[in-house]
């Protein structure tokens, strides 16, 4: 009987905030510019351009079957529209991830701009702009600068890979430099 009750404060599995990789580090193109480039933009990458974010379709009952939307289709209803997307970029070194559809206007965040929070000239946050209707959202805890839209925000990690035998954009690849993977999960509510 004992056993039956602690069973009652074990937390439900929740297999569709499994991790699951999105692709080597090296793979992402790092925006640099504030306020000026579009996450869709296409990059610089090795001798070839590729765009500079990378779109999941994740399922909310079994992560580890997410699949890559070309950028061209996000919006396709026969591809579940923005339902269940998250974007993944890297912007000024840091990579986020977050969903791809904005809490105000239903519009792909893809197309939007990364940009720097700043007061007084000391950077406090970065920030994204939905280009429909210009509201932002902090991409660090997803709060928007106007009413009470909170867009998602996902957990990223960085674990170390041991093959490399993906395509990546940087040329470097000493022992000090270590190849990198991006796994992403949703955030897990505490609770």
């Amino acid at each position: 009987m004992a056993a039956s009750f602690f069973s009652a404060f074990k937390a439900p599995s929740r297999s569709g905030s499994a991790w699951f990789s999105v692709g080597l580090a090296s793979s992402f193109p790092d925006i640099t510019e504030s306020g000026s480039t579009a996450i869709s933009q296409r990059l610089p990458c090795k001798s070839s351009s590729v765009p500079g974010c990378k779109v999941f379709r994740v399922s909310r009952n079994d992560s580890s079957s997410a699949t890559e939307v070309p950028l061209d289709d996000v919006q396709d209803p026969e591809l579940g529209g923005l339902k269940d997307q998250v974007l993944v970029f890297q912007y000024k070194g840091k990579f986020h991830a977050v969903n791809n559809e904005c809490p105000h206007a239903s519009y792909p965040l893809s197309n939007g701009t990364p940009f720097d929070i700043e007061d007084f000239g000391i950077n406090l946050s970065s920030g994204l702009t939905c280009p429909k209707h210009g509201w932002s959202f902090d991409l660090f805890r997803g709060n928007g600068d106007r009413g009470n839209y909170r867009l998602a925000v996902w957990e990223v990690q960085l674990r170390p890979v041991t093959s490399n035998t993906a395509i990546a954009c940087t040329e470097s690849t000493s022992e000090d430099d270590p190849v990198e993977e991006v796994w992403v999960r949703r955030k897990q509510r505490m609770g």
